[in-house]
């Protein structure tokens, strides 16, 4: 079910999708997504597709999160990450590999708690979860050489610049339900560059929504 050839098939089509870093696709072939995912619908954990993880939340896409993480590591050596949105652990899991230290925030209590479990079988121990919407970052912990959003604004919150160090990275999906885009924000001093990499679909960001 969970072999190493379905494993490499998945790598085989993020590779055709463009992914080239091999860190990430390193990383992705040796993190174990079903773990990550109810029993049910483990055996669907190496297809290239976001899966549901109850309360509405969804695991990203593998493509996703590999071309979200190579966006950020790009930008060279990763101590500290912020993650907005840690869901059930995996894209947590797959940064906290190639980071010193990831602070992560979940507004979803329960969510939380499977992430922490998940992180902590896997014998990842540089991960620090805060419960909270996220919207206001991790005041106090920053300034971050990269910031990762999994879920989307309408607008991007100036508290997650506020806390991007200079020559840091916000990966963050922007938009309504239906026309999202996946942009990349590199920090120069005061100056915040814009590229967006691809066109997604990810569940709103809440503002001041906290689930227990």
């Amino acid at each position: 079910m969970t072999s190493q050839r379905t494993r490499e098939r998945l790598l085989g089509r993020l590779m055709e999708q463009g992914i080239s870093n091999m860190e990430v696709l390193d990383v992705i072939r040796s993190t174990p997504r079903h773990i990550f995912l109810d029993e049910a619908l483990s055996h669907r954990a190496y297809e290239d597709v976001a899966l549901p993880i109850g309360f509405n939340q969804t695991i990203s896409q593998p493509y996703v999160v590999a071309r979200m993480t190579a966006a950020i590591i790009a930008g060279g050596p990763l101590n500290k990450v912020l993650e907005i949105g840690t869901g059930c652990g995996y894209q947590t899991a797959v940064i906290a590999q190639l980071a010193k230290s990831v602070y992560t925030v979940e507004r979803i209590k329960p969510l939380l708690e499977r992430a922490r479990k998940n992180l902590k079988l896997l014998g990842l121990r540089n991960v620090e979860f805060k419960h909270s919407d996220g919207s206001g970052g991790w005041e106090g912990k920053g300034p971050f050489d990269a910031i990762i959003t999994t879920a989307a604004p309408q607008q991007i919150p100036q508290e997650l610049l506020a806390q991007l160090a200079d020559g840091g990275r916000l990966v963050i999906p922007v938009g309504v339900e239906n026309h999202q885009e996946l942009r990349l924000i590199a920090r120069q001093g005061k100056e915040f560059i814009t590229e967006i990499l691809d066109l997604v679909r990810f569940v709103p960001l809440l503002v001041g929504q906290v689930h227990h």
